[in-house]
């Protein structure tokens, strides 16, 4: 009886998990384009921080990789940008598997309200880390001589202004919705509808 409950709960994880990761890509197409470059999109990343306070940060992960996996996919284009290999293994990695990966980290906080804010703004200051160093070593350059009305000369600073503009807008939207549903939806944040040896795992 233990082992059906336990397939169960796995099958309930797997199926959740999938249809989170699938309304995550869908939002990530769906981009609101910024004066200065980059784009928001529509809470694409929050799917992924509720799979993590749900089920704990161990799955998160797992699940954001996949994710991260299917965001690499759809921009395979963007390694056509790198004049070597390394640059192409640094657009793969930093640009999508590490920095979509590390937002399944999100969960480690815990499951109360604070925990998911906490949570939100950990993890995408290490994805806009991971767009910040690419930014450097990759795409400063093809830096412009002048971004948001300032002269460009580094592209440490370049590359801080480009994706700290959009991460920040994206932070900020996420943050907001995730503490307005937070309440009505605390019961799946926190697990709560799962039986006790679920918890356990996660």
């Amino acid at each position: 009886m233990e082992m059906q409950n336990k397939k169960k709960i796995t099958t309930l994880q797997l199926v959740e998990s999938a249809l989170m990761i699938a309304i995550a890509t869908v939002c990530s197409m769906v981009k609101i384009d910024l004066p200065f470059g980059g784009g928001v999109t529509i809470l694409s990343m929050l799917p992924i921080i509720m799979i993590s306070h749900r089920y704990g940060w161990k799955w998160g992960v797992l699940v954001a990789f996949t994710y991260s996996v299917g965001q690499m996919l759809l921009g395979l284009d963007n390694v056509a940008y790198a004049n070597s290999f390394w640059m192409g293994a640094g657009i793969v990695m930093l640009d999508y598997i590490i920095a979509y990966t590390v937002i399944g980290l999100s969960g480690i906080f815990g499951k109360e309200r604070w925990s998911v804010a906490v949570g939100i703004a950990v993890t995408f200051t290490l994805r806009f880390l991971c767009h910040y160093m690419t930014g450097v070593w990759i795409w400063g350059v093809w830096m412009p001589e002048e971004f948001m009305g300032m002269k460009m000369v580094s592209p440490w600073i370049y590359s801080a202004l480009y994706n700290g503009w959009y991460m920040l807008f994206e932070l900020v939207a996420t943050e907001i919705v995730a503490m307005l549903i937070y309440h009505p939806l605390k019961a799946y944040f926190r697990g709560e509808q799962l039986p006790m040896s679920a918890k356990k795992e996660a």
